[in-house]
């Protein structure tokens, strides 16, 4: 089962990035939603979702799972703040959707149960945190930036060269921007648009939503 999870995590046709900045964190996203690998459908999909007013998750995989795993979460985590009278942590937040996504692909098939996030939020005494969550489950903290779905690896050999420490949060939007266009240049399954947010002790925003429209160009003929 671990080999077909290696084998199906790029088929997981997204683009999604996380990257930890000295006042916040950023998430970007592409707007592509694909069918199999047959053809594009839709080209104006939020992929990064806020799930309450401190935790917000980028999902990759199986839009009906990650839509049913968003649900199942922010609702388990409005029954522990009531239920506590305190707020969960991002890392509490961030193991809840894990074990999910655990009990997600040990139902199903892995062909049928990809699921990935990236997620991210703000403590209540304002720090913020970032972690990935893989196909299987595990939850890992992420110190510096972190890239998921199809378009990986193009993302990931654009933030080796680019990322630095303590970058400003405008710093980290214009490269979370750069390596998503590097993503969807190459990525088959990426494509039509960046969704950017940035996670700061204002809150959780919305900074970008830009569109790709393609458009055809009368090439010089000789």
């Amino acid at each position: 089962m671990d080999e077909e999870l290696k084998k199906n995590m790029l088929k997981t046709g997204t683009s999604i990035v996380g990257i930890v900045c000295k006042d916040g964190i950023v998430i970007a996203s592409d707007k592509q939603t694909t069918l199999g690998e047959l053809m594009v459908a839709n080209k104006d999909t939020l992929k990064i979702i806020k799930v309450n007013d401190y935790f917000v998750a980028a999902e990759a995989g199986v839009v009906s799972d990650t839509q049913l795993m968003i649900k199942l979460v922010r609702a388990e985590l409005k029954l522990k703040e009531l239920k506590s009278k305190s707020r969960p942590t991002i890392k509490e937040a961030s193991n809840l959707m894990g074990m999910l996504v655990y009990n997600n692909i040990r139902k199903f098939s892995p062909i049928l149960g990809i699921t990935a996030f990236i997620t991210a939020g703000i403590e209540e005494d304002g720090t913020f945190s970032l972690f990935s969550l893989d196909p299987t489950g595990a939850v890992t903290e992420v110190k510096d930036y972190y890239a998921n779905g199809s378009g990986m690896t193009f993302i990931f050999g654009f933030l080796e060269r680019k990322y630095k420490e303590n970058l400003s949060i405008q710093e980290g939007v214009e490269i979370a921007i750069e390596s998503l266009k590097s993503s969807t240049q190459r990525d088959l399954a990426s494509g039509y648009g960046i969704d950017v947010f940035t996670i700061t002790k204002e809150g959780i925003k919305q900074v970008v939503a830009q569109e790709i429209k393609p458009e055809y160009k009368q090439k010089k003929t000789t």
